[in-house]
């Protein structure tokens, strides 16, 4: 069933550049039909009032390791793209057509297929016939390629695909099993660790094959101020290459590892606090051109362990909007650049019609207030697990209502 036309009134409507404008947004089916200072309800319109509230698109969220509905919906989240180290990996079209079914109609799964069968780096795995089964990209999941031959292979068939190869980018020949970036502070704790320049070599690497094959690459995490600046060099050269961080990076340092919390166990590890100062600085500069939650929700079997042999990952759909939206009232970035970090651009690299408020473009619309103070509460979190490493932290940033298709879904 088709639902009526739905207007949102008395809103600021965060644009794809300037200032939020004060207006309506009108929809009909799934689709944005109308926007701005001088649209009204017609008479039969189902009407929201936003009461002077933003009205964004919403988030598109590039990298989540599972389907996590509620944490999604409190975060501002209406498309994810699921990365593809599940049980089993999605390395097969039938296990791609059913992931993409597994948020519908409340959120829409976008799969990231397995480069390689079984993600284990060697043998590359049926792209063409993923893809047809719902395959919005590919990805080398968790960890990086290693044989360079393969990932030329990998990039030269996506090129021709025209599929964006998302990447992690860290050589593993050098990471090993560490679990923490070298430095006095992991010295101090005895924890297993590798130099940062693994990235950058890992990076390095990647980008010289993209420029090679013609190939789009998206690092899917560039955390070092050593990889940033190769990041940077390559789009000066025209390589078609983005960067994504997650807010770990931005607001935290290898410092808060001192109590030994494995909700801040992470991968990439966190870095230093130059490095976290690199990667504001790319940021604000355009050099980072995607902010992922990387939602990684996991329970007590996976954390309640020895730093080291804790599981990386964190919760992250829930604090993605707050943690950016410090960036916009710290005068980093603006709310238009904001969201171009966790929608716009996630949507173009997917290759689907959201991220943006404009015409024709999907009805995937979100209702924040973002000065409402809330206090990060692991205990209290409406994700799967509550391992964020914000826990305790107060933020600012809450959404007040979020609709997926103009359909309200929280």
């Amino acid at each position: 069933m088709i639902s009526a036309p739905l207007t949102i009134i008395n809103a600021r409507l965060v644009l794809p550049s300037g200032d939020p404008v004060a207006g309506a947004l009108r929809t009909e089916g799934d689709r944005i039909v109308a926007l701005g200072p001088d649209v009204v309800p017609a008479p039969d319109d189902r009407v929201f009032d936003a009461r002077g509230q933003l009205v964004t698109p919403g988030i598109v969220d590039l990298g989540v390791f599972a389907v996590d509905k509620p944490a999604f919906h409190f975060g501002g989240i209406t498309r994810a793209a699921l990365m593809p180290d599940q049980g089993p990996p999605l390395d097969h079209p039938a296990r791609v057509r059913f992931a993409a079914q597994s948020g519908k109609p409340g959120l829409w799964v976008h799969p990231l297929a397995a480069a390689t069968r079984g993600l284990d780096g060697s043998e590359i795995a049926e792209i063409a016939l993923m893809r047809d089964a719902g395959a919005r990209a590919v990805s080398t999941g968790r960890a990086w390629i290693a044989d360079s031959g393969t990932m030329l292979r990998l990039l030269r068939y996506c090129a021709m695909l025209d599929l964006v190869v998302v990447s992690h980018a860290e050589d593993s020949g050098i990471t090993g099993q560490a679990v923490a970036t070298a430095s006095e502070m992991a010295t101090r704790l005895g924890l297993p660790s590798a130099p940062a320049e693994a990235e950058a070599l890992a990076v390095a690497r990647d980008i010289a094959l993209a420029e090679l094959a013609g190939a789009r690459l998206h690092l899917r995490q560039v955390t070092t101020a050593a990889g940033l600046d190769l990041v940077r060099a390559a789009k000066r050269r025209g390589v078609a290459v983005t960067a994504g961080v997650t807010p770990a990076h931005f607001m935290l340092s290898d410092t808060a590892l001192a109590g030994f919390r494995t909700f801040l166990r992470l991968s990439p590890p966190l870095r230093s606090e130059a490095d976290r100062k690199a990667v504001i600085a790319a940021i604000a500069d355009g050099t980072i051109d995607v902010i992922a939650s990387g939602h990684d929700p996991r329970g007590p079997e996976d954390k309640r362990l020895p730093f080291a042999d804790a599981e990386p990952g964190m919760a992250g759909a829930e604090t993605v909007l707050p943690m950016t939206l410090s960036l916009v009232r710290d005068g980093v970035i603006d709310l238009a650049r904001a969201f171009r970090l966790l929608a716009a651009t996630p949507a173009a690299l997917l290759n689907v019609p959201a991220g943006v408020l404009a015409i024709d473009h999907a009805a995937d619309l979100a209702v924040i207030d973002p000065d409402r103070p809330w206090i990060v509460d692991s205990d209290k979190m409406a994700a799967s697990a509550g391992n964020t490493p914000f826990d305790r932290q107060p933020v600012q940033g809450r959404v007040t209502a979020l609709f997926k298709g103009a359909a309200q879904v929280a």
